[in-house]
């Protein structure tokens, strides 16, 4: 008998939600690996008046792996007046927890976890207090992954990307990549959420030494003025670029369906953004294995929706991977 996989999902916001969310019905070995550059809306104001860590993207992992339906929607639950308006009951609980604490934010997800019963665990990649720092090709300087929807212009640059000051991995991260079978990084912003895990010290070295296969999930569709016309392949090169070069991806999972003609009008209208396409002749030239299929959500069938991973697939593919690596 084949025993449940150990993964670690890394990444933060919408993209490890929607993974997490159907992993959490596959095994219970689940790490997931946050990151804690974000500094925009309910979190930025937290962490510019009360100095804590940014809770929101640990916030919406705890949630998609809890168990508790009713602390789900409490958690999730956003003020909509008075001085409270824009912030959620998750993020508030996790600063105040942080603050009464003496400034432990490890202890304030412990408590949450217990409190949404948790499949798992969510860990800070690091708990260094950091800014994300993008540097363009031109000399440009972005501070602040807030910034990065400001009228960002990439076009065939390939950025630096950096933390300020330094980050260190925690040590729950470190061994949670070394004890994995499956690290999986999830769809999510390149240059935000992705790139500020990645780039942290500790993350790149912890990935060469462990054992496990190392996954990548790629996005739905592109980011405006970021990665304008990428296409798979782009992606997966500029995650090994992220690793400096020293750790290689195993597997590529991407979707090969693309969403209505309606939702991509409407996404390209509201923000510019297109279905990332795929190139077959150049992903079979990599040295990786990329699986492509169907990954969109049925839920995205509707203009009005949003376009998703579909959690459930995208997990039975990551145990398939799994299965296949314990038979070889």
């Amino acid at each position: 008998m084949i025993r449940l996989p150990r993964i670690v999902i890394i990444g933060g916001g919408t993209g490890s939600f929607e993974i997490l969310s159907g992993l959490k019905n596959y095994t219970p070995n689940i790490t997931a690996l946050v990151s804690m550059a974000d500094d925009g809306g309910s979190t930025g104001l937290l962490r510019d008046e009360y100095g804590v860590l940014p809770p929101g993207d640990v916030r919406k992992c705890l949630v998609a792996l809890s168990r508790a339906p009713k602390m789900r929607d409490l958690f999730n639950y956003r003020y909509e007046g008075g001085s409270f308006a824009g912030h959620t009951f998750g993020n508030l609980f996790l600063s105040t927890v942080e603050k009464m604490a003496g400034n432990n934010f490890i202890g304030a997800i412990e408590l949450a976890s217990r409190m949404l019963n948790i499949v798992g665990r969510v860990v800070p990649v690091t708990l260094d207090n950091v800014t994300l720092v993008i540097e363009e090709e031109n000399g440009r300087v972005v501070r602040g992954e807030r910034n990065l929807d400001d009228d960002i212009h990439f076009k065939a640059q390939r950025p630096k990307i950096r933390l300020e000051p330094a980050a260190h991995i925690t040590q729950e991260g470190r061994e949670a990549i070394l004890s994995a079978d499956i690290v999986a990084i999830a769809p999510g912003s390149l240059y935000g959420s992705l790139a500020a895990v990645l780039v942290v010290d500790g993350v790149v070295e912890a990935l060469k030494a462990t054992k496990a296969q190392k996954v990548f999930i790629c996005n739905l569709v592109t980011e405006h003025g970021q990665t304008d016309c990428f296409k798979v392949h782009d992606y997966a090169a500029e995650i090994e670029r992220f690793l400096g070069g020293q750790v290689k991806l195993d597997y590529v999972l991407y979707n090969t369906h693309k969403p209505q003609k309606e939702l991509l009008s409407r996404y390209y209208a509201d923000e510019q953004r297109t279905w990332i396409e795929y190139n077959t002749d150049a992903l079979a030239k990599q040295h990786y294995t990329a699986i492509g299929d169907n990954f969109i959500s049925e839920e995205s069938g509707h203009p009005t929706t949003l376009i998703r991973h579909d959690a459930d697939k995208t997990a039975l593919t990551l145990q398939k991977i799994y299965e296949q690596t314990m038979l070889e």
